[in-house]
């Protein structure tokens, strides 16, 4: 995911290659799933800065936040099964993950208000003032004044932030068509995972290249040492991480999440990755064994050697130590697992070579 970090390691990267002059061309071998969208901005500019010409190959894809850098290249160059994608924002509401809350679907996108209210008018067909008011209150009390307004900010951001990428391209395009391209990508394409193939962003008016034969070859055999090191073709169940009875934490101490490489230089951002499933029962429960251990009737203490005494006092503590582990391991097994949490602890971009 695209997060703000990757501009400070991405600038080493073209500094670097630019040198003190200029670049003809910079080429942007891009693979991503999305992130912030306050970030394809700042990185196409900081490109820009640095080239007299911007490319950007997709060899897979290349969704939300990609899809916007992308909009801010020359030339679009991709494979037979790259995919862009919409660009219009999702946000998650507080409240996302309540049971049975407005907001259990998860992320919230800006066009969902729109298409709520195209429904009410043009298919429900309620033209009636007093009603439509009513529905939109409605709307408000489930949303909020605030979040709606975030809503409308964000879409608002968004569309300006792509007239101002596509631009930038070289030669300009017409107004119509960066119009038409913004309107294709936020309101024109109703399911956001949608992936829009090479024919169809040429149709939407993106200048697309085609990547075939060898440059094809080449740019998807780049692409799978990328989705090995970065393991891209794991199962993203966060089950996997666990067996049905084993421990429920696991812990991968180097885990790579990003890369950045030129010729120059590779960065990498690795962290802790930790997984772990809570269950529905105190984390360290308090268990306490009381255990009535006597010697067999007809046997005199003093009989026994001095030592006696203390072993069996060391036996009997080793027992309740099993005995506890025993019975919280049991405990564990049994209970109901409410959630799991996945996280990168300490992650920090690095300069390998």
């Amino acid at each position: 995911m695209i997060a703000g970090d990757a501009i400070r390691p991405m600038y080493d990267h073209v500094r670097e290659l630019a040198g003190s002059g200029k670049h003809q061309r910079l080429t942007l071998f891009l693979y991503s799933l999305g992130g912030s969208l306050d970030i394809p901005w700042k990185l196409v500019t900081m490109f820009r800065a640095h080239t007299d010409e911007f490319h950007v190959v997709v060899p897979y894809k290349a969704y939300s936040a990609a899809t916007m850098i992308t909009l801010g290249a020359d030339k679009i160059w991709m494979t037979k099964k790259a995919e862009l994608g919409p660009i219009d924002p999702s946000i998650r509401p507080a409240g996302v993950n309540a049971p049975g809350g407005p907001f259990s679907f998860g992320e919230l996108g800006s066009e969902d208000v729109t298409a709520y209210l195209r429904f009410v008018r043009e298919r429900a067909g309620i033209s009636d003032q007093h009603a439509l008011a009513q529905l939109v209150g409605s709307l408000a009390s489930n949303l909020t004044p605030v979040l709606l307004g975030k809503v409308e900010r964000i879409y608002s951001h968004i569309r300006l932030v792509a007239k101002k990428l596509l631009s930038q391209h070289r030669p300009p395009m017409t107004e119509q068509s960066i119009s038409q391209i913004i309107d294709a990508l936020t309101e024109k394409t109703y399911v956001h995972g949608h992936g829009i193939g090479r024919q169809e962003a040429k149709e939407l008016g993106l200048d697309v290249g085609d990547l075939d034969g060898k440059a094809e070859d080449a740019a998807w055999e780049l692409y799978l040492e990328y989705e090995k090191l970065l393991k891209l073709r794991d199962s993203t169940d966060p089950m996997r991480f666990f067996t049905d009875d084993g421990p429920d934490k696991y812990v991968e101490q180097e885990s790579i999440a990003s890369i950045i490489e030129s010729a120059k230089r590779l960065d990498t951002f690795t962290g802790r990755l930790v997984a772990e499933r809570v269950r529905g029962i105190p984390e360290h429960p308090n268990i306490n064994i009381n255990m009535n251990i006597g010697l067999p009737p007809g046997i005199d203490v003093n009989q026994l050697p001095q030592t006696m005494p203390q072993i069996i006092d060391q036996q009997i503590q080793q027992a309740s130590r099993s005995i506890r582990g025993l019975v919280e391991e049991q405990l564990r097994l049994q209970s109901p697992i409410k959630r799991i949490v996945v996280k990168m602890l300490g992650g920090k971009w690095q300069q390998i070579t």
